[in-house]
């Protein structure tokens, strides 16, 4: 009988995932529903209300077949304005989730059609495009292919998320106005009641963020003299599929079973890495694309990315828990995978005597695209340098108001991070190949979003073949609000 088989037929039980992968339409089916609605979940013995993306069977997420498209109906069911960025997938640009670029947000109680080819398969998610994406408006976005859905394994989503009780409106108005910074950015955030109100509807003025002007911003020598800033903000909790560590999700797996882990690091201003305990695994995916496997026990993760991890669990069985370490810290999240009979400890959420590494870009050097861009000299290249300082909390891109493309272009950006704060960058509308990191070339990963550490820089490479003006931006919530966004326009647009 086969593992898959097995586990419906109750090897998992009441262990059975949340957040399970599992197929959604027939081809000639209606569009799958998805709505933007509020939920109730408990973190640290308090009941928080925060959004929701609620697929058709009533749990987070969507699992689509790659050969069936992208045909949802999203219904806004909050009481303000959304709208929702498919992360990862490559759609028209009318049809991309950025508010009015070009198409405005949802009302509250108003629908909207999604129908576009989907170009690969994939580890994806989506999320606001506004402060709301801090109040758990994110969700898994799974594209299945063929091969994968005859693959004898179980699939098994890790989707992490930072959590504050403090409204995200909160946080940013302590972040300007300079409460909470130091060297290390761990500022101190007050508890407060979680409240959904806002922010003028729940929209950010994109097209305002003017990034010439980084007058106040400190120079290159002045910055390098400064300590690296971590993070932003002390969080409340660090979740893992709506759960804390001290109360974790526990999966059920099979003695001797293939399991492939979709991690998604949904947080929005915290970076992680991966720990796979005394498991051992083959990196197989980063952003959705293929990389040529890579055996792994650890796997740093900055916002916005996601790893394909293939597992063995042992023969002899056991609980397995998989943990997300926060960057510098002691804090950390995460699920357990557990063979049926299985002793499991719970575990503390802190752990001081193991802090999460500091994430560089020692890792991303190693990874290979399993399927790299074809060899053509690029049309345009531009140098963009990320320029910001925790003090004043006002970050730019300098130089990416001239960000053009035409189709048909292979488009290079260098990307040279002039601040002391590491910057997730991403781009929308299409993957892009690293083909450089500090000046050396190489044939690095497809990915949607690069971590640039201070001081630092990386070259990508693209086809501009999806015209529109599409947004660039830092991952970090708070960067991008604070002025880190801007687009690559294609002629025309």
């Amino acid at each position: 009988m086969k593992r898959r088989t097995l586990l419906k037929a109750g090897l998992a039980g009441s262990l059975a995932s949340l957040w399970p992968v599992r197929p959604l339409l027939a081809a000639d089916a209606a569009p799958a529903t998805l709505k933007a609605t509020t939920r109730t979940i408990e973190v640290n013995g308090k009941a928080a209300t925060v959004f929701g993306l609620i697929g058709p069977d009533g749990r987070p997420g969507l699992v689509l077949d790659r050969e069936q498209g992208f045909r949802v109906e999203l219904t806004n069911s909050l009481s303000e304005e959304t709208l929702i960025h498919w992360h990862g997938l490559t759609p028209p640009w009318d049809q991309d989730g950025v508010p009015d670029v070009p198409k405005p947000m949802l009302k509250s109680g108003e629908s909207r059609l999604y129908d576009f080819a989907l170009a690969s398969a994939g580890t994806n998610w989506m999320h606001a495009h506004t402060l709301q994406e801090q109040n758990l408006l994110a969700a898994p976005l799974i594209i299945r292919s063929a091969e994968d859905r005859k693959r004898d394994e179980q699939e098994v989503v890790l989707f992490l998320h930072d959590f504050s009780f403090t409204p995200p409106e909160e946080l940013l108005a302590k972040l300007s106005s300079g409460m909470g910074h130091g060297s290390t950015g761990h500022g101190t955030m007050a508890q407060g009641g979680m409240d959904h109100g806002a922010m003028d509807h729940g929209t950010m003025d994109h097209s305002s963020m003017n990034h010439g002007d980084m007058s106040a911003m400190q120079s290159m020598e002045e910055q390098m003299a400064m300590p690296m800033d971590l993070n932003d903000i002390e969080y409340d909790a660090y979740l893992a599929n709506d759960r804390t560590l001290d109360d974790p999700e526990i999966i059920g797996v099979e003695k001797g079973g293939q399991v492939r882990l979709r991690i998604i690091n949904a947080a929005t201003s915290t970076a992680f890495t991966i720990d796979l305990g005394t498991l051992e695994g083959q990196l197989i995916a980063v952003d959705g694309q293929p990389v040529q496997p890579r055996t792994v026990r650890q796997v740093p993760l900055t916002m916005a990315q996601r790893a394909d991890i293939r597992l063995a669990i042992p023969p002899a069985g056991g609980s397995f828990p998989i943990l997300a370490l926060r960057e510098g810290t002691g804090h950390r999240t995460g699920l357990i995978l557990a063979t049926p009979g299985a002793a499991i400890t719970r575990l503390p959420v802190q752990d001081e005597s193991v802090r999460g590494p500091v994430l560089d870009l020692s890792f991303e050097a190693g990874l290979l695209a399993a399927e790299p861009l074809a060899g053509k000299e690029p049309a345009r290249s531009y140098e963009v340098g990320l320029v910001g300082n925790m003090m004043t909390y006002r970050w730019g891109l300098e130089g990416a108001d001239r960000l053009v493309a035409a189709k048909g272009d292979r488009i290079e950006v260098t990307l040279v991070n002039r601040s002391m704060m590491a910057h997730p960058m991403h781009l929308h509308g299409h993957h892009f190949q690293v083909v450089a990191i500090n000046g050396q070339r190489f044939s690095g990963a497809v990915r949607d979003t690069l971590l640039l550490p201070p001081m630092q820089s990386a070259t990508i490479a693209f086809d501009a073949g999806n015209p529109g003006k599409w947004a660039f931006h830092c991952h970090h919530l708070y960067h991008m609000v604070s002025g880190m966004m801007a687009f690559v326009t294609y002629e025309g647009y």
